[in-house]
């Protein structure tokens, strides 16, 4: 392997709590530029991402670069904003466009809905931009529903004239999250940034070695998973279930709850008590209020308006802390007080799981490293 491209930088788009962006770290490439709309999503990223730097040894302070929308920023302001010093050889984009107008509960409102239209502009902004490479992660509905993977194709047909692209729906659970989050994510390289051989077979898709983790691989579907058990009770803990995919590797024992950062954030329970207490442990199946089982995988985390997870045996809501391990997010990752639990909630239920992220990232790594030229001189910017 050749080890020219350690530590490319990449320009992070819709970064929200970054998560996206430590996957990224944790595989060698460095975040030089950000952006994130929401203003107390990128207080929150800087604080979070601060802090788990820090306990890496790394005490360069994070902080999202722009704050503007992504439709209002210009691609000359970006680069100059990110590369103070000039352009780098190599670069990368990476970025979630707000995918709720390509969910049933976005009301599918594809790309003509307001948000749906911020991935039309991310991949204008690739053309604009020219990375080395791109990754645009999205929910499966982007290319399930007929109408809007028609329209994509176009998009991407426009893109391909520039880049090799291909695409795969993959599960965080299947790296070692313990959650169902079925995503596709997209990944296209310059191609004149390739060796001549690999342009040259004129690969149309299955082109790109997406990540497997062959300890996990298949996992919904590879265990028996334990279904419901009464409130109250004590289930046994299943012994050929990896305990790091069940929830209960993620709640937090109550004698540090006063001690860990963001344990003690959690939702007041409105609800009658007796009402909660009728929902078994492990019924996610229900519209809202839907408490998981600790020997299970936790549903898609996708906290706010209905979704409702409450923990598996205690009277209240899963905390910030539990929430953010389900999602893969390290304890060393601490969000600050006085910010609502709504954004902090909203801001993790909108992450990519980090360990997937990285996954996807080293997979990155590895091809460029196998692939890049090492003498791109003669490209043009």
């Amino acid at each position: 392997m050749n080890n020219h491209n350690n530590n490319i930088p990449v320009l992070s788009f819709y970064s929200g709590g970054g998560f996206m962006d430590m996957g990224f770290e944790q595989a060698g490439f460095k975040t030089v530029w950000s952006n994130e709309f929401d203003k107390s999503f990128a207080e929150l990223h800087a604080a979070g991402i601060t802090s788990w730097r820090k306990s890496l040894g790394n005490n360069a302070k994070a902080e999202i670069f722009n704050t503007s929308s992504i439709a209002e920023v210009s691609s000359c302001d970006i680069i100059r904003e990110a590369f103070p010093d000039g352009l780098p050889t190599h670069f990368g984009m990476i970025g979630g466009p707000p995918c709720q107008d390509f969910t049933i509960n976005g009301k599918m409102k594809g790309f003509n809905g307001d948000r749906g239209k911020l991935t039309i502009i991310y991949l204008e902004k690739v053309m604009e931009l020219k990375p080395s490479f791109f990754v645009m992660e999205n929910v499966t509905g982007l290319i399930k529903n007929e109408e809007s993977r028609v329209f994509l194709q176009k998009l991407l047909k426009k893109v391909g004239r520039k880049y090799l692209i291909d695409y795969q729906m993959l599960n965080a659970l299947d790296f070692g999250v313990p959650q169902s989050r079925e995503r596709v994510f997209f990944i296209g390289v310059r191609k004149d940034r390739l060796e001549k051989k690999l342009v040259k077979r004129n690969l149309r898709r299955k082109w790109f070695p997406f990540p497997v983790n062959r300890a996990y691989l298949g996992a919904e579907c590879l265990y028996t998973w334990p279904i419901t058990s009464e409130l109250g009770t004590r289930p046994e803990a299943p012994a050929d279930i990896p305990l790091e995919l069940c929830v209960q590797s993620c709640l937090v024992e109550e004698e540090l709850i006063s001690t860990l950062s963001n344990s003690n954030e959690f939702f007041n329970m409105r609800v009658d008590v007796e009402k909660l207490r009728a929902i078994k442990e492990g019924e996610t199946t229900r519209p809202s209020f839907k408490r998981l089982h600790r020997y299970r995988y936790s549903p898609t985390a996708c906290y706010g308006n209905n979704e409702v997870h409450l923990h598996p045996f205690l009277h209240r809501r899963i905390s910030v802390r539990e929430a953010l391990r389900i999602q893969g997010v390290p304890d060393a990752y601490i969000l600050p007080t006085g910010t609502s639990l709504s954004k902090k909630f909203k801001m993790i239920g909108n992450g990519v799981p980090v360990p997937l992220a990285k996954a996807v990232a080293e997979s990155i790594r590895d091809f460029l490293n196998d692939n890049l030229k090492l003498d791109i001189n003669h490209c043009e910017n």
